[in-house]
């Protein structure tokens, strides 16, 4: 399997997140740089396509944002990182705000996604190294894209959840044929959902704890399915055989578009020891899953998310990829 990585993305260095009412040191940290990189070996730099694929999915007023966010924020007299702490409440009418505070909270919706110096230009290359690895998919190729930081929480106008460029949706697309997406991250891949609903030729399912009890808690219920996308939330403390069966009931939807090529937001969050999150698939599983998925007989895309037990990551993504 073709491996793309840009050294770009490792200057997005947060420090802090903000939930449960305090700090906490970031869990997307680069540590998961190294564990990843040290399992998978030999990767490839990707070419620059440019914003083209980025607008076509992204709100051009969002993506002025990100790129000055820090700016502004240093030049309002701050210091560190970019958090928002005043959000518009549902229905608010849009408005020119001014000030970066304000700014921040009309682009984001939690205090977990702080924005960096580097923070822009990680998530650009971030979104350059899937649209490369698209590139080999369309070639025949698998491929994984290790994307960092991840994307599936980003919205066409917000980001939050670690993510900024939605780089599942940027791949679905910008792959201009028939496309079946599959989110198997722990948490929900509301930004993704949001982006794609109601896109003609392609499909969305989504695999992950129920929002009842885990973030990002407004997306995801078993009742939000319809049209082009199936949400399968699954209970805390999953392990592999109800996982692996949910899987099949995904994968079998997604048949249903009759897709040419697939993408798998993945997210090695679904780990038993993973920190965050609170399923139970062990190593041995990925492999397991990777072969379930591998055998529909699509070329795949394989699109990093999460996954924060660092100790674990990289051997868990590795053999994810080898069961391909």
């Amino acid at each position: 399997m073709r491996c793309f990585w840009d050294e770009r993305q490792r200057a997005h260095a947060p420090a802090v997140e903000f939930f449960n009412g305090a700090l906490h040191p970031a869990a997307e940290h680069d540590g998961r740089v190294d564990s990843i990189l040290a399992a998978i070996g030999r990767t490839e730099a990707p070419a620059d396509h440019g914003m083209a694929p980025l607008l076509a999915v992204h709100d051009t007023g969002y993506l002025d944002f990100l790129q000055r966010a820090h700016r502004d924020w240093l030049a309002a007299g701050r210091t560190g990182e970019a958090l928002p702490y005043a959000f518009p409440v549902v229905g608010r009418r849009p408005l020119r705000l001014g000030r970066i505070d304000a700014e921040l909270g009309r682009y984001a919706y939690d205090t977990t996604t702080p924005i960096g110096p580097a923070s822009w230009e990680a998530a650009y290359w971030g979104a350059q190294t899937a649209l490369a690895a698209l590139g080999a998919v369309r070639g025949g190729d698998h491929a994984f894209a290790f994307c960092r930081p991840p994307g599936h929480h980003a919205g066409a106008d917000y980001c939050g959840g670690y993510s900024y460029l939605n780089n599942a949706a940027i791949c679905a697309v910008a792959a201009g044929k028939r496309v079946a997406v599959l989110d198997i991250d722990y948490h929900h891949g509301n930004g993704t959902q949001d982006m794609l609903a109601g896109r003609e030729g392609i499909r969305f399912a989504s695999l992950h704890a129920d929002p009842a009890t885990d973030y990002p808690f407004y997306w995801g219920h078993a009742d939000e399915s319809g049209g082009n996308f199936l949400n399968l939330p699954l209970p805390r403390g999953t392990a592999f055989d109800a996982y692996d069966a949910a899987l099949v009931r995904a994968l079998g939807w997604l048949a249903e578009g009759s897709p040419e090529l697939l993408v798998i937001s993945f997210g090695a969050d679904t780990y038993v020891g993973d920190p965050i999150s609170h399923f139970a698939l062990d190593t041995p599983d990925y492999a397991r899953l990777a072969r379930r998925i591998a055998a529909i007989g699509l070329p795949t895309l394989i699109v990093m998310e999460g996954g924060y037990a660092v100790h674990a990551l990289g051997d868990n993504v590795a053999t994810f990829l080898g069961g391909f």
